[in-house]
């Protein structure tokens, strides 16, 4: 198959996406001229006036995970810009190497800032030298031993006794593994193929980590602990990928990941990865896909957080995963979520103690119900137009904000 695209030309002030909206086929190459990207929802450290020149690219995140824009997209400049469909991608890959590259480069960057963003804003705070801390991973262990996640306990226990031999604590869990009739050796699976039975630990985070993985069979839940409550980030099904991170960049693992049930999983080391960018653009746009995914979700979930009402983030959470699962949004459809309140608390970073939010919330909503323990929507466009208000009044108060800021500063 040829490769082709499309040039296309913006006269300066046009705006060429616009953020929530769900025209997401295409992104953008920069030819000529420059580009604002701006969001709605900024982060401290991110520069809010983003310029993009000539061999940048925009639009990527929406086109690839095929969810609304995160971003909007001004020409400053008259631009001529490269504009490629999703399902080009691969031909990309194969006739310019070096922008496969730039763009995981570039999305490691953002889904490190997006996620560290999400984190701090939950409550987690990782070590700043990228070693592994011994008491949030002595924590972790003691945590998944209480609730009866014995298998994940078992490995972190392990962990700590490989990473901090001479601790104290090392005795204590000697004494615990003996006890279970466990053996003291710590021995994490090796080779390309994996299994796992449920509740056994991939890997843990704070680990390093040399791998990423791809699902094969069953489903993988991708966590992260702050104020001892296990906080739910994803759950990885069969095909997808999970583990990226620590390879591209080079970092400690950010998330522990645990098997939900019997699993088989495909391990790609960094040399095998560095082999695939030349020789398998398939696997490369699965992993851009991946990580557009990913740069979506923890900025839904960033942006998620700076709604001020439990009401409003819980309606914009259900939102968030009935997009996620592909649901085509219209009057009247209906949706039956796989989560229960106890997995909504979890990915809004609550604990149980705040279940009386959840209660609130179905009392107040006609459209939204729980059927034995999980959640059912009747109406999905009265939930998005639900969702829309709570954010047209935070979008209201953060301008107002703004502008007080501004006068402040003239006077």
């Amino acid at each position: 198959m040829s490769f082709h695209f499309e040039l296309v030309k913006f006269p300066a002030g046009s705006y060429i996406i616009l953020e929530g909206e769900k025209k997401f086929s295409n992104f953008y190459i920069i030819g000529e001229g420059k580009v604002s990207i701006k969001r709605e929802f900024k982060l401290p450290s991110e520069n809010p006036n983003e310029t993009l020149g000539p061999g940048d690219f925009f639009g990527v995140v929406s086109a690839m995970s095929r969810y609304p824009q995160i971003e909007s997209a001004i020409a400053m400049t008259r631009v001529v810009l490269l504009s490629i469909s999703n399902n080009q991608f691969i031909q990309l890959m194969k006739k310019s190497n070096p922008a496969a590259i730039k763009m995981i480069r570039y999305f490691t960057m953002k889904l490190r800032l997006f996620g560290n963003a999400v984190e701090a804003s939950q409550g987690i705070i990782h070590d700043q030298e990228n070693t592994i801390d011994s008491k949030k991973l002595f924590k972790i262990a003691e945590a998944y031993y209480r609730n009866g996640s014995t298998e994940a306990s078992i490995y972190c226990y392990k962990s700590y006794m490989k990473y901090f031999p001479n601790e104290p604590k090392v005795s204590f869990i000697k004494d615990l593994l003996m006890s279970l009739g466990k053996s003291l050796d710590f021995l994490p699976q090796e080779g390309s193929m994996r299994s796992y039975r449920k509740d056994e630990m991939i890997f843990v985070e704070g680990e390093p980590g040399s791998e990423l993985f791809i699902v094969q069979k069953g489903n993988i839940k991708i966590t992260q602990f702050a104020n001892d409550q296990e906080i739910i980030l994803n759950i990885m099904k069969t095909n997808d990928i999970f583990g990226e991170m620590s390879l591209l960049d080079n970092q400690p693992r950010s998330a522990s990941a645990v098997a939900l049930d019997d699993v088989e999983i495909l391990a790609i080391s960094k040399k095998s990865f560095d082999d695939m960018i030349e020789k398998q653009p398939h696997i490369m746009s699965r992993i851009i896909t991946h990580l557009s995914e990913r740069i979506w979700n923890a900025y839904m979930l960033l942006s998620n957080t700076l709604i001020p009402d439990m009401q409003g983030r819980i309606a914009d959470i259900l939102l968030m995963i009935a997009i996620k699962n592909r649901v085509q949004i219209g009057p009247m459809t209906a949706f039956s979520f796989n989560e229960s309140p106890s997995d909504l608390l979890k990915i809004l970073g609550l604990s149980s103690k705040d279940m009386n939010a959840i209660d609130k919330y179905l009392a107040l909503t006609s459209y939204v119900k729980l059927e034995g323990n999980r959640f059912v929507c009747t109406d999905l466009d009265l939930l998005e137009r639900n969702v829309f208000l709570h954010r047209e009044a935070l979008r209201s108060r953060r301008e107002k904000e703004e502008k007080e800021k501004a006068q402040v500063k003239i006077t």
